[in-house]
């Protein structure tokens, strides 16, 4: 039997669990997708079955448990912070302190009695991994490349906020760090939390947000916030700040600097919010690019590797890769929280003798990322059987023809094919694909389909072969974390008749719309046959179709909700929202031929708001 190695992270956000079989990734789930509660920081008992079900193995068969950060490091930074802050705090204080003492110091201990719990046989020692190495051995060790630069930005960890690495065979090498409080990832969180939108959820509707504004705060924000030097170190002002004395980002310093108290959640937008998410992201950009650049100079290698929660700052990303003198950029699609659990277990393969199999093939080691549970047709045809549930199944070349039709005549489909996505995006695994070329899609998506704001954009899924005659991209996406430019033959003129703000969404910018950002951007994925042949036979047939190899691709869940894992939630999906088909395997399932669709309660009472 493969020597394998179980990594687990949990107990904060984005609990997961991965399994390493001698180096290689081959089972990696997020607990949310299970429990279906968002961003679940529960220890994650159902991803950990998932898991060793996928190696048909037991506790056992497992050589090591690598946990992804350190708790004694954590719980020093944890008690002089709030030492630091008093007598401010005390609340946070007395609602934190006690889980300290009594389980989460003892985390190697309080690890092997919740996998003992399982009923999967006995666990063996857990080893316990820091944070940010985590991090970095998620962002290098199943990448494509034999060395390179890696660079790790996040929130927090134990200490560390801000990592450069040299990544070189099977070693990594620790080379600059920044520390808490000082921290690219609590700026962004600052501001998110400002603008209405929840902290450690909402950071991409910040994202999201930016282009709609002017950057008219940006040198406020570096002038009074944050003193970044031109090797991207940095320190932030904390006066402005309160999350060292309370459980909230900002308070009333906050307010006087940005004229005026925080947005009420879900309350309206306005120029304010637009043009401090334009000036956040633009200083957030220019620290990556020039921490990116320091990386480079510090390792002489014109690579670079990435993770931490900023990593899924796709625009960003695409400013780095588009940066001269970098070759390549390789962003870990798991970059959050959920990949330090298969970070920390490949750390910890590699020192029991495990080798990367994949170098110099010219692939990386995620599989797609397609880490998750999958569901035969076999096993699916009997749920659709036993539920009374209507359907065809037409055969795979029929299947992608109908499909394709359908998409280029305006309709929507839940597609649900093969094994779930490992971190935050669909990647054709549980997604939700329409026709870039209506410029009504978008909205039609948002608010009828995923019910959540307008102003949201939409990924394209596009064929790696046509990738570049669509959008100015120096290299494959196949993780959606590179923002690109649509290319110039594919953009329009833009007649924007004066309006502002969410008006702009009705501004036709190319020939691919409902894809199409505000300022001509779109977050692409590029896909390949190898990666995701049913997906890639799709795009491939609805290019055929209609000319275009592009779909649009937004995850498979309503707002609030994690995206879906099994049958019976993509059914469920299906059936409260306005998706016009499904497709589950071979099975396609018409909303016409549908029965009526009842629910006691009312669902969306039951899924809290992102």
């Amino acid at each position: 039997m493969p020597d394998l190695v179980l990594g687990l992270s949990a107990f904060y956000h984005d609990s997961a669990a991965a399994l390493v079989a001698d180096g290689v990734p081959i089972a990696a789930a997020q607990e949310e997708r299970f429990s279906r509660r968002r961003h679940d920081s529960a220890f994650p008992a159902n991803a950990v079955r998932y898991c060793l079900r996928e190696a048909g193995a037991v506790l056992d068969d497992v050589g090591a448990i690598a946990y992804y950060e350190d708790p004694r490091l954590k719980f020093g930074r944890v008690m002089a912070t709030f030492a630091g802050a008093a007598p401010f705090g005390f609340a946070a204080f007395r609602d934190v302190f006690p889980t300290w003492p009594s389980w989460k110091l003892r985390m190697a201990r309080t690890v092997e009695r919740r996998l003992g719990d399982l009923g999967m046989g006995r666990a063996p020692g857990i080893v316990i991994r820091r944070h940010h190495e985590s991090h970095a051995a998620s962002a290098f060790y199943p990448g494509p490349y034999e060395s390179a630069a890696v660079l790790c930005v996040d929130g927090v960890g134990e200490w560390a906020t801000t990592t450069i690495w040299h990544g070189q065979g099977d070693r990594l090498e620790s080379l600059a760090e920044l520390r808490f409080p000082h921290s690219l990832g609590m700026l962004y969180s600052a501001f998110t939390y400002f603008c209405g939108f929840k902290v450690d959820s909402g950071e991409y509707k910040l994202m999201g947000l930016a282009p709609y504004g002017t950057p008219r705060y940006a040198p406020l924000i570096r002038e009074k916030l944050i003193d970044l030097k031109a090797d991207g170190s940095f320190r932030l002002d904390l006066r402005y700040f309160e999350f060292l004395r309370g459980q909230v980002m900002t308070g009333r310093a906050f307010e006087r600097l940005f004229g005026g108290p925080r947005r009420v959640p879900e309350g309206p937008l306005t120029e304010r919010e637009f043009d401090l998410a334009a000036s956040v992201q633009q200083v957030t950009e220019d620290a990556v690019m020039l921490l990116a650049r320091t990386a480079r100079r510090l390792t002489g290698e014109s690579r670079l590797c990435m993770a931490g929660g900023v990593a899924l700052n796709c625009v960003a990303n695409g400013k780095v890769a588009r940066d001269e003198g970098l070759d390549e950029l390789w962003v870990q699609p798991a970059a959050g929280d959920a990949g330090g659990a298969l970070g920390a277990a490949l750390a910890v393969a590699l020192e029991r003798g495990a080798s990367r199999t994949d170098l110099g093939t010219g692939r990386d080691a995620m599989s797609g990322s397609l880490l998750g549970p999958s569901y035969g047709d076999e096993e699916v045809g009997a749920y659709l059987d036993a539920a009374g549930i209507p359907y065809t199944r037409p055969g795979p070349d029929a299947l992608v023809r109908r499909v394709a039709g359908e998409l280029a005549a305006g309709r929507i489909v839940g597609w649900h094919q093969g094994r779930m996505e490992f971190g935050p995006r669909a990647l054709g695994a549980r997604s939700i694909l329409g026709d870039p070329r209506d410029a009504a899609m978008q909205s039609t998506m948002n608010l009828k389909i995923k019910f959540r704001e307008s102003f949201r954009p939409f990924a394209p899924s596009v064929l790696a072969s046509d990738a570049k005659d669509y959008f100015e991209l120096g290299q494959e996406s196949p993780y959606m974390l590179l923002v690109a430019d649509v290319a110039p033959a594919h953009r329009v003129a833009a007649d924007t008749g004066g309006v502002t703000g969410l008006d702009l969404l009705r501004v036709r910018r190319s020939t691919i719309p409902a894809v199409t950002h505000v300022d001509s951007s779109a977050r692409v994925q590029t896909v390949t046959e190898d990666a995701g042949p049913v997906y890639h036979r799709l795009l491939t047939a609805f290019k055929e179709a209609t000319g275009c190899p592009v779909l649009v691709n937004t995850s498979f869940n309503v707002r609030g909700e994690p995206i879906v894992n099994t049958p019976q939630e993509a059914y469920a999906c299906f059936m409260r929202t306005d998706i016009d088909l499904l497709v589950i395997g071979g099975f396609l399932l018409d909303k016409a031929d549908q029965p009526a669709w009842r629910e006691q309660d009312d669902w969306r009472s039951e899924i809290p708001p992102d």
